[in-house]
């Protein structure tokens, strides 16, 4: 096992969380996630951020660079609209359905009271 593949399972265990829940909220095959683990092979560097996203980790830490899991600073920045993202509350992931529900609320605080998100 790679020092990657170690930290994936690490995480993925850390939440609770089934190989398939995780492929599944990827978008990837079990099978194709299942080798990341196993360390026979690593995502590209676009799935890498989105696992970084979900884990609420740094690129940096996945890929053996730091060991905290955080860089000092770090601000992430996702728009909901455009780019894939799995939130978690409570150790468990968002359902599609809440996140429709999230978005309707920032949608309609963003027309009722003129704010703008930069």
């Amino acid at each position: 096992m790679t020092d990657f593949s170690n930290k994936l399972k690490q995480l993925r265990e850390g939440k609770g969380w089934s190989k398939t829940n995780v492929a599944k909220h990827l978008g990837v095959r079990l099978s194709t996630y299942a080798n990341w683990e196993y360390g026979i092979s690593e995502p590209d560097i676009e799935t890498i951020n989105q696992i970084a996203t979900l884990y609420d980790v740094s690129n940096g830490y996945l890929m053996g660079n730091n060991n905290n899991g955080k860089e000092e600073n770090e601000t992430k920045s996702v728009d909901l609209e455009k780019d894939p993202v799995v939130l978690s509350y409570g150790g468990r992931p968002v359902s599609e359905e809440d996140m429709d529900v999230i978005k309707a609320i920032l949608e309609r605080h963003k027309n009722d009271r003129g704010v703008h998100y930069e």
